[in-house]
């Protein structure tokens, strides 16, 4: 599981909600270079409540874009599951989430004014 991989998702724009619950839960399975990512189309869609043929779009659309790339298979009790890794070099090219904040072409410093000085007035100590 990883925090890196799931916060770089999280902050870009995927394009619809499918795909970022897709890549949102892929992030969560991977390791933080995004490699390592095993589990089945069924699972997916079953964890993201997204059809399977939903979901199978989905990772046939991130393989054509390059986001996920497919590096190989592994055994299981129903034939294999292929495993990807999270291209994070493609990630950080799409849209960020966050808008970027305004930029001025100065900047303003705020003034400060002298510490406020201790007066004594009739015995009392007094601020301001």
């Amino acid at each position: 599981m990883s925090f890196h991989v799931a916060s770089i998702c999280t902050d870009h724009k995927f394009g619809s909600a499918p795909r970022k619950q897709v890549i949102t839960f892929l992030a969560d399975k991977a390791s933080d270079d995004g490699s390592g990512v095993w589990c089945s189309k069924g699972t997916v869609a079953r964890c993201t409540e997204l059809s399977k043929s939903t979901v199978k779009r989905v990772f046939q659309q991130f393989l054509n874009e390059g986001v996920l790339i497919e590096t190989g298979k592994r055994k299981n009790k129903n034939g294999f599951t292929a495993t990807y890794c999270i291209n994070l070099d493609k990630v950080l090219e799409l849209p960020l989430t966050k808008e970027e904040p305004e930029t001025t072409e100065f900047t303003v410093t705020p003034v400060q004014g002298e510490p406020p000085r201790r007066e004594v007035v009739a015995g009392f100590r007094t601020s301001g």
